[in-house]
């Protein structure tokens, strides 16, 4: 059941429908390189669009009509938006569901200290990472400074062109025989991620001269000082900016794709939403997939059910229509998959792999070695997404995560599906999935984003 290239179908109206959205998609890349960015776009994206602040309307107390536009920025890393449709709330909704986090390195919470006339900060990686492929690069720092005094101060550092950038350094090949001969996870291990971010001493000053002169610029340049590190949230990202790749720029390459390009698409597929819908439509991009899901900002927290409730007690339900909005839901857990790479062809079954330039990418189940993790939709649910996408001309394909007993992975499906609601994985098929910078079509892009539309429509 091979399926065809979706280049092949566009005409050129649609061509240049495509190359905006990806446009537009590279530019939500740029600018959200961490999952509070993200945020704030979507809640700049949501309020210009007329979505107004859901804790507002909790707070004034008026019952939301039908077709009301709200949204939830939850904590500043996840974020929710859900325009109400004509039906009752417990009648369930269309839900699109993506993460906003991606691989990275985060600094810890005490880390600068000078070494041989360097400073560096001392890191722990976020999610699952080949270590070695984060040296020799330039590094941009992104993140939140938060005082004692609540005073929330935001840092990015490697971006624009007048920025410096910064690096992690790697052993020079003519001494790195004995590390060339480790296997790849301990060619550079975890605790040799440190950031070098300085190497010009303080004038006059005798011990840490660097490292003093460091915490010289942080107080000039942020009003910080050492401790402030404590409550401090930075990342280590990949500086620069997403490119167009390929002759034809047919690609993207960038860093964040996973799950960003599943994140955005699904966010405007409800922003895009005209008029009442007959089910109350929603987007929520949640933050720590990449580590579990867990945390209060994780979609295994209960903010999302918490946010529903809300909605449920301001359009005049209980508790029991919750529950009936929950079960009653459809979602499409909007996840990337991994797209087959035939350098790497023995770590594909092909016949059930996503290839680059065949649309949306549907994965009845994930996990790994026996379907582990995975909520593995029901053969119903797949057969009205397929009838749902047929009937709109969305170019779309199925795969699995590799082969059976390689590996796998988990998404945000099987914590959604716990409320008895149907949810299918749906995504954008990567190359090089959680390396610094990952690859995908445009092609892929741009049919997610209209088959997220037409599921939105039922």
């Amino acid at each position: 059941m091979e399926r065809r290239n979706a280049w092949k179908n566009y005409t050129g109206a649609e061509m240049e429908a495509l190359e905006r959205f990806s446009g537009e998609y590279c530019a939500f890349l740029d600018a959200g390189k961490t999952e509070r960015e993200c945020v704030e776009q979507c809640v700049r994206a949501a309020e210009a669009r007329g979505f107004v602040d859901l804790n507002r309307a909790i707070a004034d107390g008026v019952p939301l009509e039908r077709g009301a536009r709200v949204y939830m920025n939850w904590m500043n890393k996840a974020f929710m938006a859900f325009v109400l449709g004509s039906a009752p709330l417990e009648a369930g909704m269309r839900i699109l569901g993506a993460h906003i986090d991606s691989p990275r390195i985060d600094v810890k919470q005490n880390p600068l200290y000078e070494e041989s006339d360097l400073a560096y900060l001392d890191t722990h990686y976020y999610g699952g990472i080949k270590k070695y492929q984060w040296v020799a690069m330039p590094l941009a720092l992104h993140g939140v400074i938060v005082k004692k005094s609540g005073e929330c101060v935001r840092v990015s550092i490697g971006e624009a062109e007048d920025e410096p950038v910064f690096c992690i350094s790697d052993l020079l090949p003519h001494l790195a025989q004995d590390q060339m001969k480790k296997e790849a996870p301990k060619i550079v291990e975890g605790e040799e991620l440190d950031l070098i971010i300085a190497g010009r001493p303080l004038p006059d000053c005798e011990k840490d001269a660097v490292k003093a002169n460091v915490l010289k610029i942080l107080g000039e340049k942020y009003g910080v000082e050492e401790e402030d590190f404590l409550s401090a949230e930075l990342e280590i990202v990949p500086a620069g900016r997403a490119r167009d790749m390929g002759l034809d720029r047919s690609m993207i390459l960038a860093y964040g794709h996973d799950d960003r390009v599943c994140a955005y698409p699904s966010l405007r597929a409800v922003l895009d939403c005209e008029g009442t819908p007959e089910q109350t439509l929603c987007c929520v991009l949640t933050d720590k997939e990449e580590i579990g899901s867990v945390g209060a900002t994780g979609m295994d927290s209960k903010y999302f059910e918490n946010t529903v409730a809300e909605l449920c007690a301001l359009c005049g339900g209980g508790e029991l229509a919750l529950r009936r909005a929950l079960r009653n839901s459809s979602m499409l857990s909007s996840d990337v998959s991994a797209g087959f790479d035939p350098r790497f062809a023995g770590a594909f079954e092909k016949k059930n792999a996503a290839f680059l330039g065949r649309g949306l990418c549907f994965n009845k189940y994930t996990g790994s070695r026996g379907k582990y993790d995975s909520s593995d939709a029901n053969a119903e649910f797949v057969a009205e997404v397929r009838r749902i996408m047929d009937g709109a001309n969305v170019a779309w394909q199925t795969a699995e995560l590799g082969k059976v007993d390689l590996g796998g992975g988990g998404t945000i499906a099987f914590t959604c599906a716990k409320y008895g609601m149907n949810v299918l994985d749906a995504g954008v098929a990567v190359l090089s999935m959680h390396a610094p910078y990952e690859i995908i079509s445009k092609a892929d892009l741009f049919e997610a984003y209209r088959g997220y539309c037409a599921f939105l429509k039922g």
